[in-house]
């Protein structure tokens, strides 16, 4: 970064809104990797928050050697730009001729949390069966290729999409469809997951969604609302816009989803919500509240529908990618074409300002439809192209293998790549193929006595183990035990009938030592069997326990 050599005048609340639309900006990709995480199985989790984070720090890096300057240097050609800001060369307090309202080095922090939270979308398509590690390369050669290109186009100050005249507000063309296209090229490399469409794939964690929801919504304030790149009325529009997508989206989403299975799902409402913003996105400063009511609703209607055409012609892209970005940023470009409006774009110009373009078809310019549809085209193809190459040079290259063995997929990312799991009671389990029994054991590794606790991946999960719901009949075949590790005991699957009981000796003090706690005994099987009880786990001065009516007990049944 160069040192301040002149005194320009900005106004500082434009500054203020620019940074805190950064910081809204970076919030989306913790964001982005909790919803990911909850929407994924358990045991895939945690490599999907850890993707978040390692693409803000690696494309952060690129960004200041040379995406950047590749990026947003004056001086290029239609293609691509150069390496004028080399290293943050030339970043300085002076502005740029794409933010005029603010210092360079303030636009280079906004633009750089876009280009760090693009390449983590696209992880989405390719959850539950990516190595990590050939993952850290691929975002230095894609952003460098693929994003820092494309955006050139859109938005460099000679880009040829830019000198066409495309209406991109905030970023439908380099974040949406490039993202998106680069999601099925990823999944198509990878092929699909091992136990695709198994009924255990469903998301382990709806908390997680919602909570990533509501923090993308937050940070697509910034995202959006910034791009104004000034604290102006047309800022101001663009979030109101955002807003009313967000709302309409989620609405809609959840109202389709009813009309097959009759329940008000979470999830729907939050997958809506984000198809709203992500349609909304690159029409957000160009059209008025009204016309952000039909992004909403057109955008989640069909995204809606593109996710059921996935399930039916089998295309694994594990977490709706290409359905809910790409497709979201491909209405929002045509609408945007359509709809937009001069007397909105003319929200940042002076008062009276003369030179204020044209808007869309609507406002009579039927051309604007077409430069949309060049942009789409022309991203589209570049991303997929080149990144299905990158992937395929890279699968060859030795060390750098894109897709996780078969074991390692069975036993989760979170534990094969990372060695770790979301949740930290949750002890390694493995198959014993020796066992008789037709699903073999599972047995703990390297538990001890303060991670003995058994963890089940999720409802669904668990029907690999255990009787089918409402069914009475086995999920599988055959009966399962799982063997002794640590202090767990096991479960076995017999006939209709599935047991857990996990007895757990964790000593609190010298004084407990004989005193072991104990986990729930669960029993589920016919109406007619079941014997289920409840039990309060005990606290070290507890002399009573409850069973599952509230009554009490005296402490002294067996076992105890």
């Amino acid at each position: 970064m160069d040192p301040v050599t002149s005194h320009t005048d900005y106004k500082p609340g434009d500054i203020a809104w620019v940074l805190t639309s950064t910081a809204l900006v970076f919030l989306m990709c913790p964001g982005l990797g909790l919803f990911y995480a909850g929407m994924a199985r358990m045991k895939h989790s945690l490599s999907l928050m850890m993707l978040s984070v390692l693409a803000v720090a690696l494309v952060s890096i690129q960004w200041y050697f040379w995406g950047f300057s590749l990026t947003f240097s004056t001086t290029g050609g239609p293609f691509i730009g150069n390496l004028d800001h080399f290293v943050g060369r030339g970043i300085s307090w002076e502005p740029h001729p794409s933010a005029p309202n603010v210092p360079m080095s303030a636009f280079f922090l906004f633009q750089l949390m876009f280009a760090a939270i693009t390449p983590a979308l696209a992880y989405g398509a390719t959850a539950e069966r990516m190595r990590i590690m050939p993952s850290i390369l691929f975002l230095f050669v894609w952003s460098t290729l693929v994003y820092d290109v494309i955006t050139y186009w859109v938005w460099g100050p000679n880009g040829w999409l830019t000198v066409m005249g495309v209406m991109d507000y905030a970023g439908g063309t380099p974040v949406h469809i490039s993202s998106g296209s680069a999601a099925v090229a990823y999944a198509m490399v990878l092929g699909k997951r091992k136990d695709y469409n198994h009924p255990s794939t469903v998301p382990h964690n709806v908390a997680f969604v919602f909570i990533g929801t509501a923090l993308l919504w937050f940070g697509w304030f910034g995202f959006n609302g910034g791009s104004a790149l000034a604290a102006n009325a047309r800022g101001i529009q663009t979030i109101i816009n955002s807003h009313l997508s967000a709302c309409v989206g989620g609405i809609v989403w959840v109202m389709l989803d009813y009309r097959h299975n009759k329940k008000l799902t979470l999830i729907g409402f939050c997958t809506g919500a984000v198809a709203g913003l992500a349609t909304i996105t690159p029409g957000s400063g160009f059209v008025s509240s009204s016309s952000s009511l039909v992004f909403g609703f057109v955008g989640a209607g069909v995204c809606n529908l593109c996710v059921s055409w996935k399930s039916k012609y089998h295309f694994d892209d594990a977490l709706d990618v290409f359905a809910v970005h790409y497709v979201g940023g491909l209405i929002g470009l045509i609408l945007t074409g359509i709809f937009a409006q001069q007397s909105i774009i003319g929200l940042s110009y002076p008062a009276g300002a003369t030179d204020v373009p044209l808007g869309g078809w609507l406002d009579g310019n039927y051309r604007q439809v077409l430069v949309q549809l060049a942009a789409i085209g022309s991203v589209t193809v570049w991303s997929f192209v080149v990144t299905y190459g990158i992937l395929v040079v890279m699968n060859k290259i030795p060390g750098l293998r894109l897709r996780l063995k078969d074991d390692e997929e069975e036993l989760g990312t979170d534990m094969a790549q990372m060695g770790e799991t979301a949740y930290g009671f949750m002890p390694l389990l493995m198959r014993n193929p020796d066992e008789e029994s037709g699903l073999g054991s599972m047995i703990s590794k390297g538990a001890n006595e303060n991670n003995s606790a058994l963890r089940l991946n999720n409802l669904a999960d668990a029907s690999q183990l255990a009787v089918g719901r409402g069914s009475g009949t086995p999920a599988s075949s055959g009966a399962s035990t799982l063997g002794k590790g640590g202090n767990a005991e096991l479960i076995r699957v017999e006939g209709s009938t599935t047991t857990l009981n996990l007895d757990l000796h964790v000593p609190q003090s010298d004084e407990d030592e004989n005193h072991p706690r104990r986990l729930p005994q669960m029993t589920e099987g016919p109406a007619s069997c079941q014997n289920n009880r409840i039990s309060r786990v005990p606290s070290r001065h507890d002399k009573n326990d409850y069973t599952e009516d509230g009554t009490e007990s005296d402490g002294s049944s067996e076992g105890r």
